[in-house]
């Protein structure tokens, strides 16, 4: 911690930057800050609190940040393939961001938890992930544990949903996209979905039906997972902002799972590597056209 207030009131008393964007106490545990004074900067924390993915802050449908020039912004391994993302699809220029990467060992699954970061308490995200700094870093600090290794939870359900029948699967789908009460909140912190005008809010021609009710439910979550495909870094905000608990995260990771198998692709912090969305390739078999 000290390491990271050190860079960070050295970034702003040289005007490197004028603005870090991290992590400070709140009421309920660890939560985002903007520091932008030298003495600002002992306000800075990291620990398996830090959930929140701040490459969400960068999202060029936040227009007001851009009045604070250019910030520097802390990041965990997974938020720094939201930023490769953001960049390899020229939606921030790398020149205008300083990123500071943060070692780590994984985050709590509650944020509000003040119980030590363990194998029953660790984010099911993290488990089985094998990064623990950002390569894409301008600067890195502080250190990691070993992190968790083995399969998560949420694999499991997604091998266990894959095996059931189309009518029980449909049915579990039904059921908890039936929850959803259309707050958009899961769009709001995405840091990739950046469209200025979303398919959701189209009313000539309406797309996708605004009342939260079964049918437009379900054409919301599934068209917003296809945008995703090739693209969800598994930052796991979509699932902790949703008030309903719907496992989100369930469809996007099946997704992210098919676009593994069928391209080898995983989404990764170097921008240089093209997704396989928008990617034109002359020997893609696409036979599932055919």
């Amino acid at each position: 911690m000290t390491e990271l207030r050190e860079l960070a009131r050295r970034l702003l008393s040289e005007g490197t930057v004028n603005a870090v964007l991290g992590w400070e106490e709140g009421p309920r545990g660890a939560r985002p800050a903007f520091v932008t004074t030298p003495d600002g900067a002992d306000r800075l924390i990291f620990d398996p609190r830090c959930v929140h993915d701040l490459a969400s802050y960068l999202s060029p449908r936040r227009p007001h940040l851009k009045k604070l020039g250019k910030v520097a912004v802390v990041l965990k391994p997974c938020d720094a393939r939201a930023v490769a993302g953001l960049i390899r699809e020229t939606q921030i220029p790398r020149e205008n961001v300083v990123l500071v990467g943060v070692r780590c060992g994984g985050v709590l699954a509650d944020p509000e938890s003040t119980a030590p970061l363990s194998e029953t308490t660790v984010a099911d995200r993290c488990r089985g992930c094998p990064d623990r700094e950002a390569k894409l870093a301008d600067h890195v600090v502080g250190t990691a544990g070993a992190g968790f290794p083995g399969p998560s939870r949420r694999a499991q359900k997604i091998e266990e949903l894959a095996a059931m029948p189309v009518d029980r699967r449909w049915d579990f789908w039904q059921a908890e996209l039936s929850k959803c009460v259309r707050c958009h909140a899961c769009r709001q912190v995405c840091p990739l979905c950046f469209c200025e005008r979303c398919m959701a809010d189209k009313s000539l021609p309406r797309w996708i039906e605004s009342s939260p009710h079964a049918r437009g439910n379900i054409a919301w979550h599934i068209t917003r997972a296809m945008h995703l495909a090739g693209r969800c870094v598994d930052c796991g905000e979509c699932e902790r902002v949703c008030p309903e608990g719907i496992p989100l995260g369930l469809i996007t990771r099946k997704i992210a799972q098919v676009v593994s198998d069928r391209y080898d692709f995983r989404p990764s912090d170097d921008p240089a590597v093209p997704a396989p969305v928008g990617t034109y390739r002359m020997d893609d078999p696409q036979e599932f056209i055919l």
